[in-house]
């Protein structure tokens, strides 16, 4: 990003110039199915007003003419935001979320909204009703060995935001990132991925999953372009509740050198992890049943044909739109906040949940900086292969902690994994800091945009009408 923005300033490329060529790579990479909705008129507009901007010396901000991408559960005015659902088909929110805001505000180009899971529940990328005809190709045909069929999973659910980083289409992306959902799918596409500090960045205008753990993940290609995102995104928002007052970042903020050669590592224990999974399941599911309730069929929203009553309209539109991992995660959550269930399950999450917090903090509190885990435990698999198991990041979520997983080696079948760093609450600088050590010593190489467009034109000949949330496997990096 850094290379692209000095190459605007420096006049090499005018932003209409380079919005032109996303918006070309973005149909010729269609069938990757990474966007839900493409602006291009409204691209054209803002790159223009760019241009206006520099040749009469006005201010320009930080992102100006850099193309961006945003997950498609954060409000973008007179842009429809459905969340890859039924249920919002149709809805255009009245005004932007405030991180769009402010990417505006520094002359950021967003090309379009990307794919996710439905309402972003989900670990695959392929449970929203945008990737419908890819499960469907793979129902009828559960044992085939068709190369058409067998692609890759990003993980969830910002693998759609994630694919169209790695296709080159924008050089950053915004997402949510509730349990996983920005550091998951970076490591499977050689991608940075960032969590802040939950209430380092305001979520006002992103439609909630889990209001206690939801926070907007940045996706780059290395650790300095996060840090200048972060920088653009951070800061008190009033019409955030959970925003902190306390935080200011320079703006001229980039990551310093920090020689850490003669770091001491040792290990350390976060004892409750283990209770991680069925905890987080708990208080997710819960809030999910909360947030679900005002999506009923009668204020807004789908709502069915069937009139009979009240109750057998809400019953019917909810069958008719939401998908069945939304539908038991509704399920599961109004079982877990009944009268009779709800000390059981809900209080004694939340009190695990606090015992994982008081893990971590007890942990930086004996000397530790930073935290040293693997993002994933494999790299990307195929569809058919793919379990939905435990990972290293719903903890740091519950936390509340900031994180960050960078590139860090390819394994068996030349396929990228990542390293997760987590550092102290409101620590960012020093974990992006840390995390840039890192990059250096790691020197993971790009992906070369030419050699990718190669494998783009093999897999458009054999799978035209294809058209997945995940990359093919590149010939080589």
């Amino acid at each position: 990003m850094l290379e692209v923005s000095a190459a605007l300033t420096q006049g090499q490329i005018t932003p209409t110039e380079l919005c032109q060529k996303r918006l070309s790579l973005i149909k010729k990479t269609k069938f990757l199915n990474a966007y839900i909705t493409v602006s291009e008129e409204e691209d054209f507009k803002q790159a223009e007003e760019s241009e206006s901007r520099s040749k009469n010396e006005q201010s320009l901000g930080d992102l100006v003419g850099i193309p961006t991408a945003v997950k498609d559960n954060f409000s973008i005015s007179g842009i429809e935001t459905a969340c890859a659902s039924n249920m919002l088909k149709g809805y255009i929110p009245p005004s932007n979320a405030t991180v769009v805001q402010k990417l505006l505000d520094q002359g950021a180009l967003l090309m379009g909204k990307t794919n996710l899971d439905e309402f972003a529940m989900g670990s695959r990328s392929t449970d929203g009703v945008y990737s419908e005809q890819y499960r469907e190709k793979r129902k009828q045909n559960p044992h085939s060995k068709n190369e058409d069929l067998d692609w890759l999973m990003t993980g969830g659910s910002l693998g759609g935001t994630a694919v169209a980083m790695s296709a080159f289409t924008c050089y950053v992306a915004l997402g949510s990132a509730t349990g996983g959902s920005t550091r998951n799918p970076a490591a499977h596409c050689r991608l940075v991925g960032f969590k802040p500090s939950y209430g380092l960045v305001s979520y006002h205008g992103l439609i909630p999953l889990v209001n206690l753990m939801d926070v907007p993940g940045i996706l780059t290609r290395c650790v300095d372009d996060a840090a200048v995102v972060l920088s653009v995104l951070a800061g008190h928002d009033t019409n955030d509740y959970v925003s902190k007052l306390c935080i200011g970042i320079p703006k001229e903020y980039l990551v310093p050198e920090l020689s850490i050669e003669g770091a001491k590592v040792i290990e350390v224990s976060i004892p409750h992890t283990s209770y991680s999974i069925v905890c987080y399941q708990v208080l997710c599911t819960s809030e999910v049943a909360l947030n679900m309730a005002r999506l009923d069929g009668l204020q807004y929203g789908h709502r069915c044909d069937i009139d009979v009553s009240t109750q057998s309209m809400y019953a019917s539109t909810r069958q008719e739109v939401f998908n069945d991992v939304v539908r038991g995660r509704i399920l599961s959550g109004n079982f877990f906040l009944l009268k009779e269930n709800w000390e059981n399950y809900f209080i004694k999450a939340q009190k695990v949940q606090r015992l994982i917090a008081n893990d971590f903090a007890n942990t930086f509190n004996s000397g530790v900086d930073v935290l040293l885990t693997p993002t994933i435990l494999s790299e990307a698999v195929p569809y058919l292969e793919f379990i939905k198991g435990d990972n290293r990041t719903r903890t740091v979520n519950m936390a509340g902690l900031p994180a960050v997983s960078i590139p860090a080696a390819r394994p068996n079948q030349g396929l990228p994994v990542g390293l997760q760093l987590t550092g102290h609450a409101f620590c960012d600088q020093q974990l992006l800091t840390v995390a840039k050590w890192f990059e250096k010593q790691v020197q993971f190489p790009v992906i070369q945009l030419q050699e990718l467009m190669d494998d783009f034109s093999s897999m458009i000949t054999h799978s035209t009408k294809l058209a997945s949330n995940t990359l093919k496997k590149p010939k080589k990096f």
